[in-house]
């Protein structure tokens, strides 16, 4: 299918508990034609589906499955927050009758008579307890059998299945026995029906309890929706008003006062101010904004107040983009949640075999009342194997993780990468804009004779003013910050190779590099020869000012190296990583940066083009490899690379392309990315091997393995008690990344 012509739509699903929910939800979507790609999220109770098909019609076919489905906006998570408030207190009022119920259906137990075979008052009073018991199974527990009934319908088992066979089968062994106690011998006469609700209950306290810590899951995600602005101040024929964030259109004039947070991505038009980006990038200093300067909406205006025209509005803003990327990543999979799919699959029909087998087995060769043994393994191992643990072991991890990053500026496209961004053994770094600030700047400015540092700018910067050389606008943008007004230029001649030559009022001047100076036969004197040497022993560029025949200034250009380059690249190292350096510059400048920031392996002189065939050849020795650039230069090698991060843009095409955008300019960020993406990795296996433990353990206690050891059997009501409180000890762990710490910056 073209890629072009589908859309990413994210569905809400009701009624999907279990890992084994999932399948038939993908099955009938992928079996729709019209449907490219298609992730569920059990965490978040989502699916994301790439598609050309209208809601509607992916709704119809999540509903042939037996679920529900609803548009999830993205825009605001509100009345989601209102819809799981009210399902919490729906399963606490559930969980509260049933639990209830159940306490005086065991103190009943406890002090009626047995069931007789005659029909006396007591036979009455245990009939009424089964009635009584049925309706509050219906009240508290009537999801559970609908679920499963559709999931026979779509001949799947789910959760559903196994609860509604588990507390179904218990609640008519009971009531049979109530009706027709002639069928058993007394001594197997035993009734489950306050395990029945109490089972429900505790399920649904395990739910509820869940619910409410899924929902510190997305907390990250909650907050870039907080940033979304409701309103908006436009001028419109000349006069401010407040207008819905709706009602914005591109090209309208926006004012945002003080204190303020921008409404839509814009373009300052007047005024100037100092903006707060950190909720956007991770960087926690203000950015300066004066005309001309580009806007992000959810970022907060610090100081003063400012117009600027919409340019971006809606979805399209950063702030949007950046949401959608997000919820997206946090839907997706990284490979090792795969192996809890493939194994949630088969998990419950196997349980059912399972309970069938070991109720055959008790029933024919266990001691008595065999029939009473049967039916308890039988429905303790239909309770304790509820797949809920394993299915929510990755997702929930992920969440959390992928969020934990957007905090930092950490843009994690999928969970592919995430794990991968764990995986790698190697960092490549181009050097411009990655390790330096990726544009030239007047680093040192020396004079000869009486003029002063200003004099010498202000003519320099006169005549690269008319000068295309990439250089150019280190000494505009010096001669800017120190508000000199330039000066008209005659005769301006470019000489390629060399530089440039003009003349300013009586002065004849040649601003170039030291074949310039050859050419125009000037020595260089020991002094201003020293000078040079020593600033392109730094990687600096010696930059020749000449003043009818004499010198009078050496200007050192360079891009300069990011003041925390050093640092963060420390930090990747300490994390195990190789980390090597790849330039198009020449050896020199190269050795000279490398040594700087600590870096020991160089590949210098490689053509942009030949950056891919560099990391081909990392990669085939072995090496799992990161490559680290804008997004853009650099695509082919960080297409190839096994993780791609673009770095410092925040681009249209930066924030598409890369697997990992990092929002921020510093190498920090990279340091971030891999270091949640580690702990995220971590705190997943920890998930998948408390659940596998769970469910490997539980299993064969439940069938009843101790009873020749201990002569006891598991109690279904504490069987219900531990599947409940499994997914709440996945969730609760999965919610410690939250609490995650970066190291030392």
């Amino acid at each position: 299918m073209n890629k072009a012509t589908t859309n990413s739509t994210i569905l809400k699903i009701d009624g999907m508990h279990c890992a084994s929910c999932q399948k038939p939800i993908e099955r009938v979507l992928r079996e729709t034609a019209g449907v490219a790609e298609v992730s569920v999220n059990l965490a978040s109770r989502e699916v994301m589906v790439e598609s050309s098909l209208t809601n509607n019609t992916l709704i119809a076919a999540i509903a042939s499955a037996g679920f529900e489905a609803v548009v999830d906006p993205i825009q605001s998570l509100e009345d989601d927050d209102k819809s799981n408030q009210e399902s919490f207190r729906k399963l606490i009022r559930k969980t509260v009758l049933a639990l209830g119920s159940g306490v005086l259906l065991m103190l009943f137990v406890m002090y009626a008579p047995s069931i007789g075979i005659q029909w006396d008052l007591s036979r009455s009073a245990w009939l009424l307890v089964a009635l009584m018991t049925g309706v509050v199974m219906y009240y508290a527990g009537h999801h559970y059998f609908a679920g499963a009934y559709q999931s026979l319908k779509t001949r799947s088992a789910t959760m559903d299945t196994l609860i509604a066979m588990g507390t179904g089968t218990a609640w008519l062994y009971s009531t049979v026995i109530v009706l027709f106690p002639g069928l058993v011998p007394e001594i197997a006469r035993h009734v489950y029906f306050e395990a029945a609700v109490i089972i429900i209950g505790m399920v649904n306290l395990g739910q509820a309890l869940e619910q409410k810590a899924r929902g510190r899951t997305s907390q990250a995600i909650r907050r870039l929706l907080d940033l979304q602005q409701k309103t908006a101040r436009v001028v419109r024929e000349g006069k401010e008003q407040d207008v819905p964030i709706g009602a914005v259109f591109k090209g309208d004039l926006v004012r945002v006062r003080p204190g303020e947070q921008i409404a839509v991505d814009g373009v300052v038009t007047q005024g100037q101010t100092n903006i707060d980006e950190s909720m956007l990038t991770g960087e926690p200093m203000p950015v300066a904004k004066t005309s001309g300067a580009e806007v992000s909406a959810g970022t907060l205006n610090k100081t003063g107040s400012v117009l600027y025209r919409a340019t971006r509005i809606g979805a399209d803003t950063a702030l949007a983009r950046i949401i959608k990327l997000v919820r997206q990543a946090q839907n997706s999979k990284p490979p090792i949640g795969k192996l809890a799919d493939a194994v949630a699959a088969i998990f419950v029909p196997v349980v059912m075999l399972i309970a069938l087998v070991s109720a055959v087995l008790w029933f024919n060769i266990g001691p008595e009342p065999r029939a009473v043994f049967a039916i308890v393994t039988a429905v303790t191992v239909l309770i304790i194997a509820c797949p809920c643990a394993l299915g929510l072991a990755t997702p929930m991890s992920v969440m959390v993780g992928i969020g934990k990053a957007a905090e930092a500026g950490v843009l994690i496209r999928n969970g592919e990468a995430l794990q991968t961004a764990s995986q790698l053994t190697t960092m490549v770094l181009d050097k411009t804009g990655t390790i330096t600030a990726g544009h030239p700047q007047v680093i040192e400015i020396k004079t000869f004779g009486a003029l002063s540092k200003s004099d010498v700018l202000l003519l320099a910067a006169s005549l690269e003013a008319g000068s295309e050389h990439s250089l150019a606008d280190a000494f505009m943008d010096a001669a800017k910050q120190q508000d000199l007004e330039l000066v008209a230029v005659d005769a301006f001649e470019a000489i390629a190779g060399h530089g440039i030559k003009g003349k300013i009022d009586s002065k004849h001047l040649l601003l170039g590099n030291e074949r310039l100076l050859t050419e125009a036969g000037i020595t260089l004197d020991p002094k201003s020869l020293k000078t040079s040497e020593r600033m392109a022993e730094k990687a600096w560029t010696p930059m020749f000012l000449v003043s009818n025949g004499q010198l009078i200034s050496i200007f050192a250009v360079a891009d300069p190296i990011k003041p925390d380059s050093a640092a963060a690249i420390k930090r990747l190292q300490n994390n195990g990583l190789k980390i090597v350096m790849l330039t198009g510059d020449n050896q020199h400048t190269a050795n000279a940066v490398a040594r700087q920031v600590g870096i020991e392996e160089i590949r210098a002189e490689v053509l942009p083009e030949e950056k891919k065939n560099q990391v081909a050849e990392l990669q085939a020795q072995g090496e799992r490899v990161g490559m680290v650039g804008d997004g853009i230069n650099d695509a082919p090698a960080l297409a190839l690379a096994n993780v791609g991060f673009a770095i410092g843009t925040g681009t249209d095409i930066a924030i598409e392309s890369a697997d990992i955008t990092l929002m921020r300019g510093s190498l920090h960020g990279l340091a971030d990315a891999i270091e949640v993406s580690g702990a995220t990795m971590r705190n997943i296996r920890q998930n998948l091997l408390g659940a596998f433990i769970y469910n490997s353990a539980g299993i064969p206690i439940a069938a009843g393995v101790l009873y020749p050891l201990t002569g006891m059997l598991l109690n279904p009501i504490i069987a219900g008690t531990a599947m409940a409180f499994s997914s709440v000890t996945v969730v609760s762990n999965a919610n410690r990344l939250r609490l995650f710490r970066f190291s030392k910056k």
